[in-house]
């Protein structure tokens, strides 16, 4: 009888970080799932303060993926903030759907947030990118079937006042999920936010 067969490689995690972030925002989450969801790539996506463009971020995002796991292996994507809207628009404009098994995304403003509507296009597109009803958000919500192809999920923070209105940081496709933090900037951080999300990242 030969060796027992490897273990299937399980499918890669990316986490993509928001605006004035860092992959270093997901250092807590990183320690909660203690090497469980392995490869994992956690790219930098220089956002340049919020004038990079959300879709050259995207496009940024996918050649990172590209780079670390070829053109055709399945991978699982969470975004957070405003890296939900990242990721959603790679998945759908940049075509991951063929290519996403599961996309989660936190606190993200998937239908825009108020917090950006005094921001002009001109200097700071990527944050004006996140108006309700800017144009990449009316294309996204123009064909939502890339997302209806894949497993989504949506955590939102009911409080948010950074993505504001908070219950409005959802996916029009999939279940959504509030999370009792207060703040922001504790979601990747406070047990009660971060538990949820580890459960539904460790999911079969």
């Amino acid at each position: 009888m030969g060796p027992p067969p490897e273990p299937a490689p399980s499918t890669p995690l990316v986490l993509v970080h928001g605006l004035f972030d860092t992959p270093r925002i997901f250092d807590s989450l990183r320690r909660r799932l203690a090497g469980r969801r392995s490869p994992l790539l956690v790219p930098h996506l220089p956002h340049a303060l919020g004038s990079v463009p959300l879709e050259d971020l995207a496009a940024m995002l996918g050649s990172h993926i590209e780079a670390a796991f070829g053109t055709e292996q399945p991978v699982d994507l969470m975004g957070f903030s405003m890296g939900g809207v990242i990721g959603r628009t790679w998945i759908q404009l940049g075509g991951g759907y063929h290519r996403t098994r599961r996309f989660l995304s936190v606190a993200s403003p998937q239908r825009g947030t108020l917090a950006a509507v005094p921001w002009p296009r001109l200097a700071l597109a990527g944050i004006a990118d996140m108006k309700p009803g800017s144009d990449l958000l009316r294309r996204l919500d123009r064909d939502i079937e890339p997302l209806r192809q894949i497993e989504c999920c949506s955590f939102y923070c009911p409080t948010d006042l950074t993505v504001f209105p908070g219950w409005e940081a959802v996916l029009p496709v999939g279940p959504s999920k509030p999370l009792p933090v207060f703040w922001h900037n504790l979601l990747m951080a406070e047990p009660g936010s971060l538990d949820p999300v580890v459960a539904e990242l460790l999911r079969p």
